[in-house]
């Protein structure tokens, strides 16, 4: 996944930066966690890594931790995931598990904060710094001494009593003459899966919106131990339903790179198929919802209609409308008729067209600009500082795409193009959207003409211990996947990465100033996966 070892001379400089902080990396560039470079380093020197990373001004991607035994002592092992320039690197270290406490990262990667207490509540890591104190993922379904992460508890939990409702938990308040707070949720209007938003406002100005998630908590990463790995392809399908080609192929990578295992170039080049046909189905969907937030029922009728089309035709091609199941490990469950090739082109062709004609109106639409435009700004830093991935990050200058940037085959051989606006408001986000389906459907027509004769599945290799990352520019961005199998080739550790990690943080900020009836077009705009976040 690399373009030359040009690339990586900032990580030798990384490294000469942290041996002059007294740093001891145990292991330096050389070790790969395929595809990421990997360094080791004591744990006194967590905050010293991520102080130098930022200073190089990576970008905070990912963390996980993973119970184990070291040398007969239990450990938590803690990896940070970071990017720079397309380039990845993985910092890991140790900490016991009697005295899982280290610095927070939060103060160099605003990022980190989350996933920090992620890591609290389901770990019982402990991050040095007032946020991390609050908890996150955990409700009331355990209890706060309780971390279901941990090898000792059980899969079922260990209260077989109700949840109690989660009505105590610390929300930042702003106090002022004429301030008054909004509860909106957990349970909405329509069919979206629960969140709570807290606002702060004055009139109708939004002052603060807090956000809390974690009402759908599944275990996935506790249900994922002891799977083999067509099992955990399918729970990894899972993880975010609108998301389930890119999270699944993201697993099988991590899962491929861990056991050794080849994948065939027709199924690689069908995997890519499918996951631009995810983008256009769900970009088309958040096109309309958003013109539907703001009362243009036209275009919610519309490109409703043209993706509901789309799905049934990938139902008809794939056997599912979501393309579900259909990449496993080794490749791919379902293949493609070559018959039907020509009738794809012509479709592209046609749908192209319709869409041109649709943007046009959405383009030259003064009561949808009234709307759209300055609404719900993000700014470029501060889309830069939460290390926002996707059509939310690309509309606030940051132009980020793995398929160009660090390009996995088949994108190794396709030019991608990326749009990238600095506007940060509604209107911007949507023109990304248009512009994604515009290259998806041309990558399409690409990987049809040129889609390889041969087999879609590998045989899977004899049972390997091993580890790998899994990376896929999925629809709403980065989707990064950590795998580790034990001896007899089952999964000991499954971490995915939905983008929505990076993007929910950002809602909180550009809503700041807007008008409170703005905040369903704001939502629909970056429009976060709960199920994606809520592992």
């Amino acid at each position: 996944m690399s373009n030359g070892n040009q690339r990586f001379d900032w990580l030798s400089e990384y490294l000469a930066r942290l041996h002059d902080q007294h740093v001891l990396v145990r292991r330096g560039s050389a070790t790969a966690l395929a595809p990421a470079h990997l360094i080791e380093i004591d744990l006194e020197d967590w905050g010293k890594a991520a102080a130098e990373a930022a200073g190089f001004d990576c970008r905070w991607a990912a963390l996980w931790g993973d119970h184990q035994e070291a040398e007969g002592e239990q450990v938590i092992v803690l990896h940070m995931l970071l990017e720079r320039a397309g380039d990845y690197v993985v910092v890991r270290t140790a900490v016991p598990l009697d005295k899982p406490a280290l610095p927070s990262q939060a103060p160099f990667f605003p990022a980190a904060e989350r996933p920090e207490r992620h890591l609290h509540d389901l770990l019982g890591v402990a991050f040095q710094g007032p946020a991390a104190q609050r908890r996150w993922t955990r409700h009331q379904a355990w209890a706060e001494s309780e971390h279901p992460l941990r090898r000792d508890f059980p899969v079922s939990g260990n209260s077989p009593a109700p949840t109690p409702p989660d009505n105590d938990y610390p929300f930042e308040r702003i106090q002022g003459s004429g301030v008054y707070e909004i509860p909106v949720g957990p349970v909405h209007a329509g069919i979206i899966e629960p969140g709570h938003f807290r606002f702060q406002a004055v009139g109708e100005e939004v002052l603060q919106l807090e956000e809390r998630l974690g009402y759908v908590h599944k275990g996935i990463e506790k249900i994922a131990e002891g799977r083999d790995p067509e099992a955990l392809a399918r729970l990894a399908g899972r993880v975010s339903g609108d998301s389930t080609v890119a999270h699944a192929w993201a697993a099988c990578q991590a899962l491929e790179r861990a056991a050794g295992c080849a994948v065939p170039e027709r199924a690689i080049a069908l995997r890519a198929l499918l996951c631009e046909r995810e983008r256009v189905a769900n970009h088309l969907g958040d096109i309309g919802a958003i013109c539907n937030d703001v009362g243009f029922a036209f275009a919610w009728y519309q490109f409703s209609r043209l993706r509901e089309r789309w799905q049934r035709r990938s139902l008809a091609l794939f056997g599912h409308r979501l393309m579900m199941d259909r990449v496993v490990p080794g490749g791919m469950a379902a293949d493609l008729d070559p018959a039907q090739i020509p009738s794809l082109l012509a479709e592209h062709l046609a749908l192209g067209a319709e869409l041109e004609s649709l943007f046009d109106i959405l383009e030259d639409h003064p009561s949808l600009d009234d709307r759209l435009l300055t609404t719900g700004y993000l700014a470029p830093d501060t889309a830069k500082r939460l290390g926002a991935v996707g059509y939310v990050g690309r509309a606030s200058g940051q132009g980020f795409d793995l398929r160009r940037d660090n390009p996995y085959p088949p994108y190794d051989r396709l030019e991608v193009e990326v749009p990238v606006y600095t506007e940060g408001d509604v209107a911007a986000r949507v023109r990304v959207r248009m512009d994604e389906t515009r290259i998806a459907l041309g990558l399409m027509d690409k990987l049809l003409q040129r889609l390889p004769e041969g087999a879609i599945r590998s045989e899977w290799p004899r049972q390997r211990a091993g580890e790998g990352i899994g990376a896929v520019e999925g629809w709403r961005g980065e989707v990064v996947s950590y795998v580790r199998l034990d001896e007899n080739g089952r999964v000991a550790r499954y971490f995915p990465r939905d983008p929505s990690w990076l993007t929910w943080p950002t809602l909180e900020k550009l809503i700041a100033g807007n008008i409170v009836p703005d905040f369903p077009v704001c939502n629909k705009s970056v429009n976060g996966s709960y199920s994606g976040h809520d592992l």
